[in-house]
Order: structure tokens, then C-alpha cells, then sequence
């Protein structure tokens, strides 16, 4: 579960940010394009590190699934972070259509709760004792 946020975070900007909708977009001015670009790579190393730390990272166990919850959650944090400052939008008027902001908070909500339960099962296994084979 945590593997799938991670892809997610990893592509998703790059899915649905890379069109007339936004990167292309004639109506952004570069400043813009470069924050969305900006954007677009944050999500892929944050959900890069979380595949790192969740499967490659030697080390106590228990931290690196702690630090792949962890990179795996900023982005997202950081999108719901977004909602709340003066002038932003999920998407541009002539863009919109209606459902689209609960579709967007549904997306996280789901990215959020997959983590949750990846986190939680994982430390659970990881709090098994070990067997004999």
C-alpha cells in the first residue's frame, strides 16, 4: 500500500500536471511553470525516497518504514497545506467542472488512508517474533 502512494507521488505530477491544464498552459506566466515544475520533481524524489527507504535502505527496520510513511505523506501534506492560502485552486476556471474539489480531496484521502493501513499492518508484522524455518 505505501509502495502505491509512492508511485503515485513519484508520477502523478508528471500525469496530471503535464498538459494544457497546467505546464502548458499559454495563460501562466513562467513564474508559475516553474513553481508547477518545481512541484512536479519534489513529488517524484519525495516518492522516489519512499520506495528507497521502504525497499532498498539497509538498517533498523522499524526507521525505515517510519522515514517511507514519512516521504511518502510531505507531498500530499503539503497539497492539502495548499487549499489554505489566499488565491489558490485546484484547477483554473476553464478547467472546472462540477465534483472536482471533492474528487481531488477524495485522492487524498485515500492516498492518506492506504498509508495508514500500510503503516499499521507493516509495524505489525514487524512486531512479530520471528520464527523458526
Amino acid at each position: 500500500m505505501i509502495t502505491i502512494v509512492a508511485l503515485v507521488t513519484m508520477l502523478g505530477g508528471f500525469v496530471f500536471d503535464w498538459n494544457e491544464t497546467h505546464i502548458f498552459n499559454p495563460r501562466w506566466p513562467p513564474h508559475a511553470k516553474f513553481h508547477n515544475a518545481q512541484t512536479m520533481v519534489l513529488g517524484a524524489l519525495l516518492g522516489f525516497l519512499s520506495v528507497w527507504f521502504l525497499w532498498f535502505q539497509q538498517g533498523e527496520k522499524r526507521v525505515t518504514l517510519q522515514l517511507a510513511v514519512l516521504f511518502g505523506s510531505l507531498y500530499w501534506l503539503g497539497q492539502v497545506g495548499a487549499y489554505f492560502f489566499p488565491g489558490t485552486a485546484l484547477f483554473d476556471p476553464e478547467f472546472t467542472h462540477p465534483g472536482q474539489w471533492p474528487d481531488q480531496l477524495i485522492l487524498d484521502g485515500i492516498l492518506f488512508f492506504l498509508l495508514s493501513v500500510g503503516y499499521w499492518l507493516e509495524r505489525r508484522r514487524l512486531s512479530r517474533p520471528a520464527t523458526i524455518r
